[in-house]
């Protein structure tokens, strides 16, 4: 596997004329990171050996998708301009405090960081930049032994890998190249990089790290929270994100920043009281992603349902109450939950719009329960599409994965009442325009029957006639206007 890294140099030109400035100025440089973990990891997935063409095909078609290419170097960020004069269509040094210049040569992004040795003060996560003297030093002092390794770019394509990156990531295993201990009080965020590395990567961490993180995870708190919910987003976004939540939550991260989901362990839910609401609310969040992988119509991975399978039932612990004959109730859970939903995700800095739509998904998901066996109106079908608006598929989705009994019969029965549901839903969808139901007057004609001026009277008199129009359907121009009048002479 060692000479896929090698060859997957030798496919690049960029990295070939990279490594020929460098090398001809004196210089060592090296590709890093996850690129050269990534093109491993691609080798072994596709069945590739140690050496031959399909190693160096998969690999280097893996780090095509990876981004940007991580280089490093014993060249200063001066003498690394330098070299790249005449040769990037581009250059940038917004990181070049930290020894990183990024450059974009015929259309590829790298990023070339000259060696560090940097040490932390370990109140902040934001390091003493210090320039290393070798690449042993430079790989020391990253998060992860399968991001410690490196291959030369210069003629010998020498692999590097003085931690057993290569053997952690054969055997799925996630270690420190140093101390775990020190590595995370250096820099917390690596123990959310430790959740997201289980789910991208399907690795498990080993006992240190475990036991580090656990130590160690009130230092979470001094991580910026657009920092967190980045790696926490990049987590739910993987494609089997359940282990990695399962750490999360069982080394008392979630406790910092998300303690909410940690609330939920143990609380019994009513309506599955073989399992508590963490479990159901992971298993939630299962079958909500095999919806959503299933369905060729819908955004993958989608943020908002995820966080809303995962969250939909964070209102319960607050509004959990002991009833008679040792029945607990969650009355309102979808209120307070909604609540809790906005207020957390706000903290975590989630763009407005996903905060309102997981929000709204929440507030809704028990409302389908009223259903019945169809007992519905036809105005109580328009209102539930006209609140869900155009969350209406993810809803769909969310309610479906909310079921989670292991009664079959129970499981079979829900389903085909959603059936039903969505079945009256489309047959009133070819009658009318459920995705655009408004008054059947506009606030021009309310006005002109009305004989008023614009104010808060046309408000009321719009939303009389949209509840008349989700209670009966469309109506003829003229039945809507002599509603509207008896409505208007009533409230006179």
């Amino acid at each position: 596997m060692q000479q896929t890294v090698r060859e997957l140099v030798d496919v690049s030109p960029v990295l070939v004329e990279l490594g020929q400035r460098f090398t001809a100025a004196g210089f060592q440089v090296h590709l890093v990171g996850g690129s050269v973990r990534d093109a491993l990891l691609a080798a072994g997935s596709s069945g590739a050996g140690s050496s031959g063409a399909g190693s160096s095909g998969a690999g280097s078609a893996q780090v095509q998708r990876a981004g940007d290419l991580d280089l490093t170097t014993d060249a200063r960020p001066e003498q690394i301009l330098e070299l790249l004069r005449g040769f990037a269509s581009s250059t940038w040094n917004t990181g070049i405090a930290f020894g990183t210049v990024g450059a974009e040569v015929r259309g590829e992004r790298v990023e070339i960081t000259t060696f560090r040795a940097d040490r932390y003060d370990r109140e902040s996560r934001n390091p003493e930049v210090a320039w290393g003297s070798s690449l042993e030093d430079d790989l020391a002092r990253r998060d992860f032994t399968v991001n410690a390794m490196a291959v030369s770019l210069g003629p010998d394509r020498t692999v590097t890998d003085p931690f057993g990156g290569l053997g952690d990531l054969l055997a799925k295993r996630l270690r420190t190249p140093g101390a775990a201990v020190d590595s995370f009080a250096d820099d917390p965020l690596r123990m959310l990089r430790a959740v997201r590395f289980v789910a991208q990567l399907g690795l498990t961490p080993d006992d240190e790290v475990v036991a580090a993180m656990t130590s160690l995870a009130p230092e979470l708190g001094r991580i910026t929270a657009e920092r967190v919910q980045h790696e926490f987003s990049r987590t739910l976004l993987s494609p089997a994100p359940r282990a990695a939540l399962e750490l999360f939550v069982g080394t008392g991260l979630a406790d910092v920043v998300l303690p909410e989901l940690a609330a939920l362990r143990m609380e019994i839910d009513e309506h599955h009281q073989h399992k508590d609401v963490y479990t159901h609310s992971l298993t939630v969040l299962d079958q909500a992603i095999a919806l959503e992988l299933a369905d060729p119509d819908a955004p993958s991975p989608d943020l908002v349902l995820r966080l809303a399978a995962l969250l939909h039932d964070i209102g319960k612990p607050a509004t959990r109450r002991h009833e008679a004959r040792g029945r607990v109730s969650f009355h309102h859970h979808e209120v307070v939950g909604a609540k809790l939903v906005r207020k957390r995700l706000a903290a975590l800095k989630y763009p407005k719009d996903v905060i309102e739509a997981v929000s709204r998904l929440t507030f809704l998901h028990l409302r389908f329960h009223g259903y019945g066996r169809g007992e519905w109106t036809d105005s109580a079908v328009r209102r539930y599409v006209t609140d869900a608006g155009d969350l209406l598929a993810r809803l769909h989705k969310l309610v479906r994965s909310d079921c989670t009994t292991r009664n079959r019969k129970r499981a079979t029965s829900l389903s085909a009442t959603y059936d039903s549901l969505e079945e009256r839903i489309a047959e009133l969808a070819a009658a009318e325009d459920l995705s655009r139901i408004r008054p059947d007057l506009d606030g021009n004609r309310i006005m002109e029957l009305l004989e008023i001026g614009p104010g808060p009277e046309v408000g009321l008199a719009w939303r009389f006639l949209k509840d008349l129009r989700l209670e009966r359907g469309p109506l003829d121009p003229e039945e809507a206007e002599a509603e509207l009048l008896s409505w208007w002479r009533a409230r006179s």
